[in-house]
């Protein structure tokens, strides 16, 4: 199986680059953090427009109809740029609208008028065709007008306006931003099976995708400033300790990413083993971001350790999305319980 992209794929993720260094550089998380949401909605709508929500999503619904191999490489390289703002929630929220057929819904999120924020149920409540109820956390929710809820056997689109006293928290990363609320009972909009659509599945895989995409660019950075610091007239990379060090990340960002693009093939394939694959993509690249930001900080010595510096700012989007859908320690026993495929 070939997981190398083709040039129609790198097209597709130049011009995501393109917009993300010209429209939403990394210096952005910093200018933007006072703000209630981490994007400008003028450069949402500019992203919207450029196809950035809408990839996957079916040509007669407005989509540019792209196999989930496509939009994996676009959320790695979203990742990879740390781009904000709630593409997950509003990608996945728009297919939702086009199963059951919103037009109206469909053109907004399509043309960037409205944004779909994700919120996670915690341990105490229900989510269902019927309606929801519970604690959860709201994932780059200010400023949506609906909110995507993942269940096992489903997930649904709600309109905002059900979660009523919504608390802002802070958040370790300053790209995302956090909330909470309590639904006693809230109204369902859309709903769609897992059987009809795997959101779920996706929502796992995208997420890995981006994952990946910060575990390549934590790797990137630390070699780039290993060959380039020098130190007693001898650029720090030829220290075996670093260069050690610089190899492993390499070789964790490498994994992960072909992991990503494999387990992409086998959802849309629907081959017997995709959710093992999924879950077993999910898991590399959460560790895989997270040991290779770690590991970017310390190679970047001093400086590393500084707020002024963005070493940190992929470490900390790789725990938020580490912790996106499903928690790490469930996604692990799922995976374990699953065994490995025949």
């Amino acid at each position: 199986m070939d997981l190398l992209p083709s040039d129609e794929q790198r097209e597709i993720i130049s011009a995501a680059e393109n917009f993300i260094a010209a429209r939403m550089p990394v210096e952005n998380i910093r200018r933007r953090i006072d703000e209630p949401m981490s994007v400008d909605i003028d450069i949402w709508r500019e992203g919207a427009e450029l196809g950035l929500t809408t990839l996957g999503l079916p040509e007669e619904h407005g989509g540019s109809g792209r196999g989930l191999d496509d939009e994996a490489l676009l959320f790695a390289t979203l990742g990879q740029h740390l781009a904000t703002g709630p593409f997950l929630a509003t990608s996945l929220g728009a297919r939702i609208a086009a199963h059951c057929g919103d037009t109206d819904l469909i053109t907004k999120i399509t043309d960037g008028r409205t944004l779909v924020g994700l919120a996670e149920l915690r341990n105490d409540g229900a989510v269902g065709p019927d309606g929801f109820k519970g604690t959860f956390d709201l994932i780059d929710a200010a400023g949506a007008g609906h909110l995507l809820v993942i269940a096992e056997d489903g997930a649904a689109l709600v309109e905002a306006t059900e979660f009523t006293g919504v608390k802002t928290l802070e958040s370790i990363d300053p790209g995302t931003r956090l909330a909470t609320a309590t639904v006693t009972s809230g109204r369902i909009l859309h709903w769609v099976s897992a059987s009809a659509d795997p959101i779920r599945t996706r929502a796992l895989l995208l997420s890995a995708a981006g994952l990946a995409g910060v575990a390549q660019a934590a790797a990137d950075m630390a070699t780039e400033h290993a060959k380039t610091r020098v130190q007693f007239g001898r650029p720090i990379g030829v220290h075996q300790a670093v260069k050690h060090a610089c190899t492993d990340m390499a070789v964790r960002a490498d994994a992960a990413r072909s992991q990503v693009y494999f387990a992409a093939a086998a959802l849309q394939a629907g081959r017997r083993d995709s959710d093992f694959q999924v879950l077993a993509a999910r898991i590399s690249s959460s560790r895989a971001a997270i040991d290779n930001g770690a590991a970017n900080i310390q190679i970047q010595g001093g400086m590393g350790y500084t707020y002024e510096h963005n070493a940190h700012l992929f470490l900390k989007r790789a725990h938020v999305l580490s912790h996106l859908v499903e928690e790490p320690t469930a996604a692990l026993a799922e995976f374990l319980e699953q065994g490995a495929p025949q």
